[in-house]
């Protein structure tokens, strides 16, 4: 976004925890750092601007391949937290790894296309051509059978061979970034003893239905809005639709009401044409 203030630079390395002074420690730090924060990826994602927790650990630098790296603590947390319930872990905001608060849980669960009832509402999806065969095999085998490990999914769904990595892996990516599944546990298991286990998301978090359902869609959408803009301070639409890919119509809405409630300003550049930004009000001096 260009014409970045000094101000707003520095509210995005405070909000980002990009001083070495805030660099997260331990686990029991970045987990608080996930709860202030709402939602953040595990590693900065090319061509989007938001808060990490490898940034928050290891700065503001690439990651490298190394794996001596000391940034790659947050790897380590990351595994052991699973099945802790002490944040959401999974491929979510653009099919990234991404953490989020147990607080901020329901909002993005209400969004989804879960209705209630975890053995039907996936055959609804299917029968209207929104969760792919493979997607739909995936789900069946750990309603029915339980937590499994990837190995086991392959094996299972006979999605073993080459042909079909790519279909079997973005199957589980999709499942993820609609909350039906979610990974749980680490397992040695395949050439490098190491595979997930993947459980539902209902059966990992038994409340999460009904903490989400009395929510609405435009709740969900404002507190998900104002929490990005509390992280970056200021962004343009463009920005916001990077992360979260709703529809335009519907993102201009919830910005327009966000700036009606007093929770962001519009500000339209006079001199170019760069898109509008929008910006907490308290960056506005």
């Amino acid at each position: 976004m260009a014409h970045f203030t000094e101000e707003i630079i520095n509210y995005q390395r405070h909000t980002f925890r990009l001083d070495p002074k805030s660099a997260l420690k331990n686990l029991e730090q970045a987990i608080e750092f996930v709860n202030q924060t709402g939602f953040v990826f595990l590693w900065p994602i090319k061509g989007v601007n938001f808060p990490s927790l490898w940034s928050a650990t290891a700065g503001d630098r690439p990651v490298p391949n190394n794996h001596d790296d000391p940034g790659h603590v947050t790897w380590g947390w990351k595994d052991s937290a699973l099945g802790m319930r002490v944040w959401y872990y999974a491929k979510v905001l653009r099919f990234k790894a991404t953490f989020i608060s147990l607080d901020v849980l329901p909002y993005f669960y209400a969004l989804s296309e879960n209705y209630g009832s975890p053995e039907d509402d996936y055959l609804l999806t299917y029968q209207e051509g929104r969760l792919s065969k493979a997607e739909k095999l995936i789900y069946e085998l750990i309603l029915n059978h339980g937590a499994m490990h990837t190995i086991e999914l392959r094996q299972a769904a006979n999605m073993t061979g080459k042909v079909v990595d790519n279909e079997f892996n973005r199957a589980l990516e999709k499942l993820q970034s609609d909350f039906k599944i979610v990974p749980v546990g680490i397992a040695e298991a395949g050439t490098w003893r190491y595979a997930f286990i993947y459980d539902l998301t209902t059966n990992h978090f038994p409340d999460l239905m009904k903490e989400a359902r009395g929510i609405t869609g435009m709740e969900a959408r404002k507190k998900l809005m104002e929490l990005f803009f509390l992280s970056m301070g200021a962004a343009t639409e463009k920005d916001f639709q990077k992360l979260f890919r709703w529809e335009t119509t519907v993102t201009h809405h919830v910005l327009e009401t966000l700036v009606e409630d007093g929770v962001l300003t519009k500000t339209t550049p006079n001199e170019t044409k760069d898109a509008d930004v929008f910006i907490l009000p308290l960056l506005m001096g």
